[in-house]
């Protein structure tokens, strides 16, 4: 029997996200012939992310556009969600492992009385089952599940499922509008701040700059951001120059933080625990710089640089400066 894969295409300020192509190529794993898959995109301003999902191999595009979708708020986009899960009728819902995907998941697994398996990190097809891969104990082990019926809900982790390629062979995806609900909202949303660093989202930067406890302090990240700036990257940390308060949270990297997979992944005095690499592993460049020849980040690294940080970093800058300026 044929079914019906729902994936909420996530999107931020009329942008779609890498996410919601990652999340549409799990849904083309999953989906066999005769599958339908159909991408739901959410806000004020979607005619650009309607567009670029369109060429990914969807079958189907819902859309849905209000102000009051602007900037995520709980009870509009849960209502704006069941409007178009009443509609599709979908077997299988699939989102983002994200701040938002995390919130709504639940949500929709109640309002259909689905499974839910959540923070996927890989998926399989074997003896006609879907098999979805999840850690465990931040990252020490894996557990295997299946879903013994539909409907069923599931949240991807991002930058680890490969992302859905443009389509050159796909009929094109129809697109239908779905009028917006319009609930009444228990919360409003009267301004947004945005972190004066978040100048590129990390999972999404080609180049990411990150410390580790051996950046010493809050000053120690300086020359990091300096570098990041040139190179267009962003900065990121690993747990243990979090832990030690030299940075925020947000920019945690690792099992129980951020997945990154950059073209390039620079780690200045982080010494390499597996609880990092799992969030770094996959980039497709690593250097490493460390004054401890025998740190684990080597073992990892495609080119390693013995040396202090503040030295290297600053030496890196300046040949980039030359090249790029």
């Amino acid at each position: 029997m044929s079914k019906t894969i729902f994936i909420y295409a996530e999107s931020r300020e009329g942008k779609l996200r890498q996410v919601a192509k990652e999340t549409l190529g799990a849904a083309q794993i999953i989906a066999k012939e005769g599958d339908t898959i159909c991408a739901f995109v959410a806000g004020s301003l979607i005619t650009e992310a309607v567009s670029a999902i369109l060429p990914y191999g969807a079958d189907q595009v819902v859309a849905m556009e209000h102000a009051d979708l602007t900037h995520y708020n709980p009870d509009a986009y849960f209502a704006a969600i069941k409007a178009a899960l009443d509609q599709m009728k979908p077997d299988i819902v699939l989102f983002g492992h994200t701040a938002i995907g995390r919130d709504l998941a639940p949500q929709v697994a109640a309002y259909l009385q689905a499974g839910q398996i959540s923070d996927v990190t890989a998926i399989d097809n074997e003896d006609g089952e879907t098999i979805f891969t999840r850690p465990l104990y931040a990252g020490k082990a894996f557990e295997k599940r299946v879903f013994e019926s539909t409907p069923a809900v599931v949240t991807i982790r991002p930058n680890n499922i490969k992302p859905a390629e443009l389509s050159e062979t796909a009929a094109p995806s129809s697109v239908v509008d779905i009028a917006y609900p319009a609930p009444s909202l228990r919360t409003v949303i009267k301004d947004v701040v945005s972190k004066a660093t978040g100048k590129i989202d990390l999972t999404e930067a080609k180049v990411v700059i990150s410390g580790g406890r051996g950046v010493k302090s809050e000053e120690g990240f300086k020359p990091l951001e300096e570098l990041a700036d040139l190179l267009g990257g962003a900065v990121g940390a690993s747990r243990g120059a979090c832990d030690a308060g030299y940075c925020d949270y947000s920019l945690q990297i690792g099992q129980t933080g951020k997945v990154v997979t950059p073209e390039i992944y620079i780690a200045c005095g982080i010494s390499g625990a597996i609880q990092h690499l799992a969030g770094m592993s996959q980039s497709k460049v690593i250097i490493a710089i460390n004054k401890d020849p025998e740190a684990p980040i080597f073992k990892v690294a495609d080119y390693g640089i013995v040396g202090d940080l503040f030295e290297v970093v600053p030496l890196l800058t300046e040949e980039f400066r030359k090249v790029l300026v």
